[in-house]
């Protein structure tokens, strides 16, 4: 699960910016004493994510709201599961309700995508992951998104390892330096516990590229036989990772070549958000649960 104090400063700027001077509909229509009892409810299967992230969105606006999750992070779900129960101000909920679900539908979107990838590679030992292609300010949620469906997380941020791309290379060798002698003078640059990852998009470059002391060797849009001519190339030496133009249709088939790594960025740049509703529901005098709102 991502931080408390990360969640409540994502949750608290979504809240802020949602309501920067109050709810002025629910503060003008709904009387200031009165509760409500609200459920958060499937309109489509998927993978839950972001549990935290919807209750902290009710526990901001008002502490006194009480949210009973009814399912945890990971969790598959069918249509129709009630997934949340959620008591307390009528105002408070009203209020946190769009920013509350806005997140966890998008978190749980992201799972339910991402397991569908591990599905698709299962037994062949590779790792999906996911990259950078996040959404500003929400990167910490994505990625946990991406933990709960089943996948693995790439470097976080640009500060966490050394991965040299085309551009990167472009510049490195601008000043006649061969790439693995050029590699080499940036590897004595680096932090002697730091990880060392190089774009190639020629199985020529990948020598040079393992003489220049790189961890992983990313192949950047090849195709499966190139990937596996890649594979038998590297042969151990370094962790292989794929990416470029993956999907759902292509994942399989790239597993199969023997590399360890799939990195995909559509899991985070391209996803759908799950169809996920607050229903307010009416308590009978007894007590007893009546029809939703």
């Amino acid at each position: 699960m991502t931080d408390l104090r990360e969640i409540d400063r994502i949750v608290g700027a979504a809240l802020d910016e949602d309501a920067p001077w109050g709810d002025l509909t629910s503060e003008t229509l709904i009387p200031a004493a009165a509760t409500a009892t609200a459920e958060l409810v499937a309109r489509e299967p998927g993978v839950l994510s972001g549990i935290e992230v919807f209750a902290a969105a009710f526990r901001l606006v008002d502490p006194s709201i009480v949210v009973e999750p009814l399912a945890a992070d990971g969790d598959a779900f069918a249509a129709g599961a009630v997934l949340a129960r959620v008591h307390g101000s009528a105002r408070g909920i009203l209020r946190a309700e769009r920013v509350g679900l806005n997140l966890v539908q998008r978190m749980s979107g992201i799972a339910a995508l991402t397991a569908r990838y591990v599905a698709a590679v299962a037994g062949t030992g590779a790792r999906i992951v996911d990259t950078r292609k996040t959404t500003p300010g929400l990167r910490s949620l994505e990625r946990q998104a991406v933990r709960d469906g089943g996948g693995r997380n790439h470097r976080r941020s640009l500060s966490d390892a050394v991965m040299a791309k085309d551009n990167h290379l472009a510049v490195l060798t601008a000043g006649g330096l061969d790439l693995a002698a050029a590699l080499r003078a940036a590897r004595e640059r680096m932090p002697h516990t730091a990880h060392l990852e190089v774009e190639v998009d020629r199985l020529d470059q990948i020598e040079p590229v393992i003489a220049g002391g790189a961890d992983t060797v990313m192949l950047d849009n090849f195709g499966p036989d190139e990937l596996r001519e890649g594979v038998a190339l590297i042969a151990g030496r370094a962790v292989v990772e794929a990416s470029g133009g993956v999907s759902l249709e292509s994942v399989a088939a790239i597993a199969a070549t023997g590399v360890d790594v799939i990195s995909v960025g559509a899991l985070t740049h391209s996803v759908r958000s799950l169809d996920l509703g607050l229903d307010v529901v009416i308590e009978a005098p007894s007590g007893e649960k009546a029809v939703p709102a």
